[in-house]
């Protein structure tokens, strides 16, 4: 198993598994967000930001045919790499696959001049925080607002952490 750079074809796929990992189904896998509705991501979406990003990376993770897994970095400027996306198959998670992907990513962000990784985490979600601090991202003690239109929620906000690549 090693990541590829997703393909258009590969969209609805991607987007089929984003919406179940972070706001579909009824299982437990701790990237759920109960606390937002709607779907995380639209085909149209994804398209539109590869379109914005062309030095973007969507990368998947897939034994044999079977998706695994995706991650989305982007450039952030002055050697910082963004890295969003990070989604595993809830039926999988807890197994190494997140550490896997997110480790790739890692890679991929270095061997195109990244020196720093930064991301951006919703506040209330202490153990996603946690398991990224365990990995060496720390917090940055930035925060920015949630961008989204109409959460059920209007307290949500966004921490930064970031990790050094080299």
């Amino acid at each position: 198993m090693s990541l590829t750079i997703a393909t258009d074809t590969d969209l609805a796929e991607v987007v089929a598994l984003a919406n179940l990992a972070y706001r579909g189904g009824d299982h437990a896998g701790w990237t759920r967000e109960d606390y937002i509705g709607g779907d995380r991501t639209t085909v149209d979406e994804l398209r539109a930001d590869i379109a914005a990003k062309p030095e973007a990376r969507l990368m998947l993770l897939r034994d044999g045919g079977t998706l695994l897994g995706t991650v989305w970095i982007e450039p952030a400027g002055e050697g910082a790499w963004y890295l969003g996306l990070l989604t595993v198959r809830p039926d999988l998670q807890a197994g190494g696959i997140g550490r896997r992907l997110l480790e790739g990513a890692e890679d991929a962000a270095r061997a195109l001049g990244g020196r720093t990784m930064r991301m951006t985490v919703v506040h209330i979600r202490d153990t996603l925080i946690a398991w990224y601090q365990r990995r060496g991202y720390a917090l940055t003690g930035e925060t920015l607002p949630f961008p989204y239109g109409d959460p059920p929620r209007d307290d949500l906000s966004f921490v930064v952490l970031e990790k050094a690549l080299i």
